[in-house]
């Protein structure tokens, strides 16, 4: 009977234990609470500072072709020669252009001796005025016809329009030139303007406006700075690069300038943006334009990470373009233990 009896016992205290050692599994620990400290968020109005890069060049800039198809024969000039106007800068093979010349020649000539023969005839009452009339109108078809080919026989060669530099070569002796197809481009020296043409994207291009100043900085005179305005945006992007050409007019004061010398632009918008100002400490990372803060819950006990768009870090500032929108403080006090689940204890400034 005692032996059953401290059987039983025994059971019920195993039981116990188990109970109590499943309870104690079963309790989570308490999240470690982490103290926080918060500074205000700022606002300010901003100008970014641009900086672009491009070539100078003549706003006189023209791009040459062959007005009719064919085989170029000769190029004369290569990229980087001086031209002056009137120069011939290359010419088609005219065989085939010569020979129409000389059909439509031989052709008015016929026409002619037509109209000749029918007026006699016309006098004397042997053709009839719509004979005569047809031979005229043939004859006026031939001469217009000879006219178009010896235009077209003018314009089987390239001449320079005015002094200038070849900037561009785009097609050599033994190509196929299509009508219209540039086989020069070439920068006019003569009463030009120096420009810079570079494209921007579409957050600048809503920033920059004609008439807008800018700094221009020409490696040739690495001491100078030179003074230049925006004579051109582009109201359309481009569709091979998806950006919008903006052109700045380069005054070189009492420098000479020349096509092709690589300067750096720095412009100057009418207008700036507002952004947010906060603490560097207040960036948990950042990855280019991209960065990251946490920020209090309205319950002030539990955090959330946010992105932001960084616009410029400087002074220990960093300026938000967007993501902190109705927001009245950022925390910067024990940033480097926080997680987006953790638990905070907020001091109060």
């Amino acid at each position: 009977m005692r032996s059953f009896l401290f059987l039983i016992l025994l059971i019920a205290g195993m039981s116990t234990f188990s109970a109590c050692k499943n309870s104690q599994a079963r309790t989570e620990p308490a999240h470690e609470v982490i103290a926080v400290t918060t500074q205000p968020i700022t606002s300010v109005n901003y100008t970014p500072r641009l900086e672009y890069s491009g070539m100078i060049a003549s706003d006189r800039e023209a791009k040459l072709s062959f007005k009719i198809g064919g085989i170029i024969a000769h190029t004369y000039v290569k990229e980087g020669d001086p031209v002056h106007a009137g120069q011939l800068l290359a010419v088609l093979d005219m065989t085939e252009i010569g020979a129409q010349v000389l059909q439509s020649v031989q052709g008015t000539e016929k026409a002619s001796r037509d109209l000749e023969r029918v007026q006699h005839l016309f006098q004397d009452t042997a053709a009839t005025l719509e004979q005569l009339q047809n031979a005229n109108t043939q004859y006026k078809m031939a001469s217009e016809n000879l006219q178009i080919a010896r235009f077209n026989q003018q314009y089987a060669q390239i001449r320079a329009l005015e002094n200038g530099t070849v900037i561009k070569k785009l097609m050599n002796e033994g190509e196929l030139a299509s009508p219209g197809a540039p086989v020069y481009v070439i920068n006019g020296s003569a009463s030009a303007d120096w420009v810079v043409r570079f494209g921007v994207g579409d957050r600048e291009w809503a920033l920059l406006k004609k008439g807008n100043s800018a700094d221009v900085n020409i490696e040739a005179y690495p001491d100078r700075t030179f003074q230049g305005v925006i004579t051109k945006v582009a109201d359309a992007a481009d569709g091979l690069s998806g950006t919008y050409e903006v052109e700045v007019k380069v005054l070189p004061g009492s420098c000479h300038f020349a096509a092709g010398l690589f300067a750096t632009i720095h412009p100057h918008p009418f207008s700036s943006q507002p952004v947010r100002v906060i603490p560097v400490e207040a960036l948990s990372e950042a990855d280019g334009k991209t960065g990251y803060v946490y920020l209090l819950n309205p319950d002030k006990q539990t955090v959330r990470k946010q992105a932001v768009n960084i616009a410029f870090i400087t002074d220990g500032r960093v300026g938000i373009a967007g993501g902190l929108e109705n927001q009245s403080e950022v925390i910067t006090g024990g940033l480097n233990y926080l997680t987006p689940d953790a638990r905070v204890h907020w001091i109060r400034p």
